[in-house]
């Protein structure tokens, strides 16, 4: 990476406004941060290499999440638990998968990836939402339970072949797999998002495709974006959240299939 790079005030303050889109993403949804942050470091900032990008991103995003786990732990919304039921396995995952992903043509994995996404948002879309009370009064989304561990291995996998940190996938998952209501799934879905990208980024750095001080860049304005990101999900009702985030899953998948297939 070129010197110049880190001198121009330019590219330094596009790192830190990329940091915030992705963090503010992170924090309202507890996803669309990696999805967001390769093409962010691409076409905003200026990283040329793709894999630089991904790898940068990868370490930025997990740090991040990281951090705003310990802000929606406050909340109360944070289910540690099942968020380390599906991590682990979902590692594991990962790793398999991304050994897959490189064996597959680019073009071919982001027109998979990006009907992938649509499909997600169309399914949750779709799904209908039963209000319930808990033990403690308040009422929650329900959805039904199946197996969290293979859940979590499958996400690492489709989250390591994709190259993502998973957030999109995550919290749909955890929903509907887990059991849980749109906001404990955004908070739980950081336990797995905050593992899978540093797991990634591990392996990119050890190749030497990570830009170590844009990553701390994008993790500065990733802070203050996941700040307001959070402050922003308590306001909205759930159902609001639930269209929001299958908004973006069409937005994110039209943008790849036009880049991919058009341009």
């Amino acid at each position: 990476m070129p010197v110049e790079i880190f001198l121009d005030p330019l590219t330094l303050f596009l790192s830190i406004i990329s940091g915030i889109v992705v963090g503010f993403s992170l924090g309202l949804i507890g996803g669309g941060g990696s999805v967001l942050a390769v093409p962010l470091l691409m076409y905003v900032v200026g990283v040329k290499d793709i894999h630089v990008a991904i790898g940068t991103s990868a370490l930025a995003i997990g740090i991040i999440a990281l951090i705003h786990l310990f802000s929606h732990r406050k909340n109360r919304n944070l289910e540690i638990k099942k968020g380390i039921k599906f991590a682990f396995p979902g590692i594991v995952g990962t790793l398999i998968g991304s050994q897959l992903g490189l064996w597959t043509s680019s073009e071919y994995l982001l027109i998979m990836f990006a009907a992938f996404m649509a499909a997600i948002g169309v399914m949750m879309m779709k799904k209908k939402i039963t209000k319930i009370e808990t033990t403690g009064g308040h009422s929650v989304l329900f959805l039904v339970k199946k197996n969290l561990p293979l859940s979590g291995f499958s996400v690492g996998m489709l989250s390591g072949y994709f190259g993502i940190g998973g957030g999109f996938l995550i919290v749909p998952t955890m929903m509907y797999s887990g059991g849980l209501n749109i906001m404990q799934s955004i908070a739980t879905s950081l336990v797995s998002v905050s593992s899978f990208g540093l797991v990634t980024a591990g392996r990119y750095f050890v190749s030497g495709n990570v830009d170590v001080i844009i990553a701390m860049l994008v993790i500065v304005g990733g802070v203050l974006g996941g700040y307001f990101g959070i402050k922003s999900s308590e306001k909205i009702p759930k159902e609001n959240l639930v269209k929001i985030f299958s908004i973006l899953l069409f937005g994110v998948a039209s943008y790849i299939l036009i880049r991919t297939v058009i341009l």
